[in-house]
């Protein structure tokens, strides 16, 4: 059964064991407006917990990504490179940014469930 976290940063993650599927949030997509081009991380890579991995670039800015947990890129959705809008059409589905093997499932600690996430982009 996968649970979904999310971060300050705006980023959900998606787990399922010790895989995780990540992407920004509807609510960042919201905010970025019209994204153009989206940079993804290496498949093989290993990353530390808050490593810049991705960009997102839209009409409005330009946004790195940052590595929610530290684990190994097994995935990246090459499909954004084509089509970077789906970012804004499926943020939380077939707009995800990359997958990976978390190495230590502790990081996840004290990140959102999305009523704390909701309420943390209310305020």
């Amino acid at each position: 059964m996968s649970k979904i976290y999310f971060t300050e940063d705006h980023e959900y993650l998606i787990v399922d064991g010790d895989t995780a599927t990540i992407g920004i949030s509807t609510y960042a997509a919201g905010q970025l407006g019209d994204v153009v081009f989206v940079e993804l991380p290496d498949t093989g890579k290993t990353v530390k917990k808050g490593d810049d991995i991705a960009v997102v670039e839209s009409v409005k800015s330009a946004s790195e990504i940052y590595a929610p947990v530290s684990g190994k890129i097994t995935h990246a959705n090459e499909a954004l490179e084509d089509e970077p809008e789906t970012v804004n059409g499926e943020p939380q589905g077939a707009g995800w940014f990359f997958k990976m093997t978390i190495s230590d499932v502790s990081e996840l600690e004290g990140m959102m469930d999305e009523a704390a996430y909701a309420e943390f982009t209310r305020e």
